[in-house]
């Protein structure tokens, strides 16, 4: 009884094998090459770009220090804020960046759950913190206007005091740059350095002890007006950068999260 079972039962084998077409095998083989091979594709393209952000998060950290161990020049223009100034901006720019871009490359290349699911979640805390202040910031904007041009004028009065080089320095490059002068205009000055007196490089032409003369041509416009105007002038350069980082940091998503279900479902930890 169980020997006629089991000639039935490898009759009923070779029967089905033999009804297998061996070109469905042969494309199943295919299909699992083909998505084996654009998972590695994707693996090292995820490396790659996370390795040249990685490289930019150093050069950011590099130039930030450089700036803050410089003489100054960049110091902040608000005295509520003294810790924003250029040099600590890049430099917590560059920190971010350098962990993320080296989360993304080791979990990319190791094919690590622990580092991908950790490189997803602090690309997402980025975008919701992005977005967060976009929204907050044109919701507000009438607010942050009033109090940002209230704080630049409290940091005038900082202007010749001990200690405060980088911020006289700061105001001297972005009025000679900008061709401004004050915050909403020279009248900023007078409180700081008296009557019809401004700094030298509010004149048009500068030179030694210019602002001190009442009748040498000033720049009128305000630093604030200017540079309100510069990001007017310059905003769909601005959105295209800033869509071009959304679109980035969308595809690092869901680049780890499908690396990472790959590997949750075939159960690998490592595959170097």
């Amino acid at each position: 009884m169980h020997g006629t079972l089991g000639l039935g039962s490898a009759h009923h084998l070779r029967r089905n094998c033999g009804e297998c077409p061996a070109w469905s095998l042969e494309g199943e083989f295919k299909k699992c090459n083909m998505a084996r091979g654009c998972l590695c594709c994707l693996k090292y393209m995820m490396f790659l770009f996370n390795l040249i952000f990685w490289l930019c998060g150093c050069g950011l950290l590099g130039v930030g220090i450089w700036l803050s161990v410089s003489q100054g020049n960049f110091a902040t223009f608000s005295p509520s804020f003294p810790s924003l100034s250029a040099a600590n901006l890049v430099i917590a720019i560059g920190t971010i960046v350098m962990v993320t871009g080296f989360l993304g490359c080791l979990g990319a290349i190791k094919e690590n759950k622990c580092l991908l699911l950790s490189f997803f979640i602090v690309l997402l805390i980025i975008l919701l913190a992005e977005l967060i202040l976009l929204i907050l910031f044109f919701v507000y904007m009438d607010k942050v206007n009033e109090n940002a041009r209230k704080d630049l004028k409290e940091g005038l009065l900082l202007y010749n005091t001990e200690n405060n080089v980088g911020l006289k320095n700061a105001w001297n490059i972005i009025q000679a740059e900008m061709r401004c002068c004050g915050v909403t205009d020279y009248t900023d000055w007078y409180p700081v350095l008296g009557e019809n007196m401004v700094p030298d490089r509010c004149c048009m032409e500068n030179s030694q002890g210019c602002g001190r003369n009442t009748t040498t041509p000033l720049w009128r416009t305000g630093c604030y007006e200017k540079v309100k105007m510069w990001f007017d002038d310059n905003k769909h350069v601005l959105g295209t950068v800033g869509m071009c980082i959304l679109i980035m940091q969308i595809l690092g998503m869901a680049f780890s999260m499908t690396l990472f279900q790959h590997i949750h479902r075939t159960g690998k930890k490592y595959d170097a």
